[in-house]
This record gives structure tokens, C-alpha cells and sequence, in this order.
């Protein structure tokens, strides 16, 4: 237990900080990042797998796995050009906006998609986060794309991922197989037309370093998931968009406004509301089960 609080907490801690990874790559463009992140994400997993001799299972992907995978690698890209580009451009706020949206979406895609019934204080916490996004859009006469494509694109994942065979790293594994041609090329076009020229071996080296960074949280994450009861990494998860908050507002300046705060305070009341529900679901099964008679 102890110890899966502690890779789950190593997770969530490096995502929130993500911007200030990528703020050292702002000048270099958001697909170019990506495309090495694919790159290197692949050649990171591929030297975890020929280490532990753990590639048997590549052999054994059927065409329906691949056909699953080759959607949840689009997925999986639209959310990290999303998160590249709106941490670039000044949009930490509106990324962390999104992670936090994004529990309440799954709610809303379990009941949508997998037939799910939402316990009522589920539908009051995704009834004020909806609340929260349209007072955003009409106040501030814009529709917060960025946290919404986030929120979607990772929850539609997510379900992608919870109905696959694969594990963490084996999905991650296959994901980045499928992009690595589009990645590659793009890549090779980029040297040719003279738009890397300007970046220094610095830049590389971060470049390169997104391979790492990015599959060593989601091996964390899943060495914590396997630990930990489901109700703790739900309150857990909000470390990460609570950084990337504070990083946003008191690091970088975004601006907080009174019609940005009001939304997040609706979409902070839903959090706690959904938070609170599933500690009290979880804590009333535990007492079932220890009344249970044997």
C-alpha cells in the first residue's frame, strides 16, 4: 500500500511538472516534439523489453489488437500535440483545466459507452463541471478547446485502454510502433527542408529525454495502480492538474481572472463532490465485507 501511494504520488508528480519540461523546448515546434516523443518513447521500451526478455507477447497480437491500438495511438497523439502545444503557447491553465475535467468524463463515457449507471452524486458532480464549462464559454465568449480536447481525447483513451489486453508498457510499446513510421518521416522531412537547423545539441537532448520521462510516469503509474485501491489514486490524480495550476498562475503569470476563477470553483466543487462520494462508497464496501459472515 505504502509503496503504491509512493510510485502513484511519482506519477502524478512528474505530469504536473511536465511544463516546465517542455517550456525548455517552447521554440521548437509542437509536432516536431511529439514526433520525437514517439520516437524516443519506443527506443526507451524496447530497451526495457530486451532487458527483461519480455517481447513474446508481440508475437501473439491479434489483428483486432492491432486495429484497437491503432485508435488509441491517434488518441494518444491528439492529447500530446494538445498538452505540447498549449503548454508552448500559454495555456497551462486551460491544460490543467482539462486534467481535472477529466474524471468526469470518464463518468460521462462509462454511462455512454459501457452502459454504466452513475450514482446520483456522481451526476451532481458532472452536472457542475458541465455547469463550469458552458459559464466559461459564455462569459469569456470562447469555447476552452484546449481543456475539453485534453479532457476527451484522454478519457476516449482511457476507455480504449481499459477494455484492451495489453498492459502499461506493452500497450505503450505498440502504440508508438504504430506512429513511429508517421513520426520517422516526419522527422526525416524536417531535416531536409531546413526546419531543425536551429536547434542545438541542448534541444536534442531534452528531445530525447521525452522518451524516459514520458514512459518511466506511465510505468510508475502503472506499478501504483496495481497497488493501491482504485478510491485512493482517484483523489491522488489531482495532484498533477493542481500543479500544472500553480505552475500556471504563480510560475508562468497566466492570467486568473474572475471569470476563470468562478468556473474552476464550479469545477473544484464537482471534484470534491465526486472525491467524497467514492471515499464513502469505498469505506461502506470495506464494511461489508468485514461484516460479512464467513
Amino acid at each position: 500500500m505504502n509503496s503504491g501511494i509512493f510510485f502513484a504520488l511519482g506519477a502524478y508528480l512528474s505530469w504536473g511538472l511536465f511544463p516546465l519540461y517542455f517550456r525548455q523546448i517552447a521554440t521548437v515546434p509542437a509536432l516536431q516534439i511529439v514526433a520525437h516523443r514517439t520516437i524516443w518513447s519506443l527506443a526507451f521500451v524496447a530497451v526495457v523489453l530486451l532487458a527483461t526478455g519480455h517481447l513474446k507477447w508481440l508475437r501473439d497480437v491479434g489483428a483486432a489488437t492491432w486495429r484497437r491500438f491503432t485508435l488509441s495511438a491517434l488518441l494518444i497523439a491528439v492529447n500530446w500535440l494538445t498538452y505540447v502545444w498549449a503548454v508552448g503557447h500559454g495555456h497551462v491553465l486551460d491544460a490543467s483545466l482539462g486534467y481535472f475535467i477529466n474524471p468526469l468524463v470518464n463518468v460521462a463515457l462509462g454511462f455512454a459507452v459501457l452502459h454504466e449507471r452513475p450514482r446520483p452524486a456522481q451526476w451532481l458532480a458532472v452536472g457542475l463541471a458541465a455547469f463550469g464549462v458552458v459559464w466559461l464559454t459564455v462569459a469569456a465568449g470562447r469555447l476552452p478547446w484546449v481543456a475539453l480536447v485534453l479532457a476527451l481525447s484522454f478519457g476516449l483513451y482511457g476507455l480504449m485502454r481499459k477494455t484492451a489486453a495489453l498492459g502499461a508498457i506493452e500497450g505503450l510499446t505498440l502504440e508508438t510502433l504504430i506512429l513511429a513510421p508517421l513520426a520517422a518521416g516526419g522527422l526525416l522531412w524536417w531535416s531536409q527542408d531546413g526546419s531543425m537547423a536551429g536547434q542545438t545539441a541542448v534541444d536534442w537532448a531534452w528531445l530525447v529525454g521525452t522518451g524516459p520521462v514520458t514512459a518511466g510516469s506511465l510505468l510508475l503509474f502503472a506499478a501504483g495502480a496495481r497497488r493501491i485501491p482504485l478510491a485512493t489514486l482517484g483523489v491522488v490524480q489531482y495532484v498533477s492538474p493542481s500543479l500544472q495550476f500553480l505552475l500556471g498562475v504563480f510560475l508562468f503569470h497566466e492570467p486568473m481572472d474572475a471569470t476563470r476563477l468562478v468556473a474552476f470553483g464550479f469545477i473544484w466543487s464537482a471534484l470534491a463532490v465526486y472525491s467524497a462520494e467514492g471515499l464513502w462508497q469505498n469505506r461502506q464496501a470495506r464494511r461489508a465485507l468485514a461484516v460479512k459472515p464467513l
